[in-house]
């Protein structure tokens, strides 16, 4: 999820945000770890907070702030029709399916998170601690790990 702006940003680290569709703050999306994205990630950590988001985490935003992207439009994910229609033929038809191939990995993420219009969060309840910090050093950037969790709490 995106944390700071883009005001003085290097191009570099503009790019990784644009390919990691974090264009605004307090966006959120899911990305399946690999080498690549790994240094994406590293390449854009001062600007960003990531995790790894348990089940429950998954589900609060699926269903309280899930879009679709359909058509380059962000529709509401208040019916399953829509997930059918688009990817029934993977074998995912309702929000549930969708929830479950986010938290395992499967082998249609790259499509279910396609789908997924990137999540537009709210700054979290207490504020920041300190966004110019790393989260190890006691500020916001970087890797939380399962402490993703409570900041997910904090902003849905």
């Amino acid at each position: 999820m995106r944390i700071r702006g883009i005001n003085g940003v290097a191009p570099k680290v503009r790019k990784v945000l644009q390919l990691l569709r974090l264009r605004q703050i307090n966006n959120g999306v899911f990305v399946k770890l690999n080498k690549a994205i790994i240094n994406m990630l590293r390449i854009a950590e001062p600007y960003i907070a990531w995790g790894y988001p348990n089940l429950k985490s998954i589900r609060e935003l699926i269903y309280k702030r899930g879009f679709a992207k359909i058509n380059k439009q962000r529709i509401p994910l208040n019916d399953n029709s829509l997930i059918e229609k688009r990817l029934g033929r993977r074998g995912i038809i309702c929000i549930e399916d969708l929830i479950h191939e986010v938290f395992t990995v499967g082998p249609h993420f790259k499509k279910v998170t396609n789908y997924l219009w990137p999540f537009k969060l709210n700054t979290p309840t207490g504020g920041w601690r300190k966004k110019a910090n790393h989260f190890v050093d006691g500020g916001d950037f970087g890797n939380r790990e399962l402490h993703i969790n409570k900041l997910l709490r904090k902003m849905i």
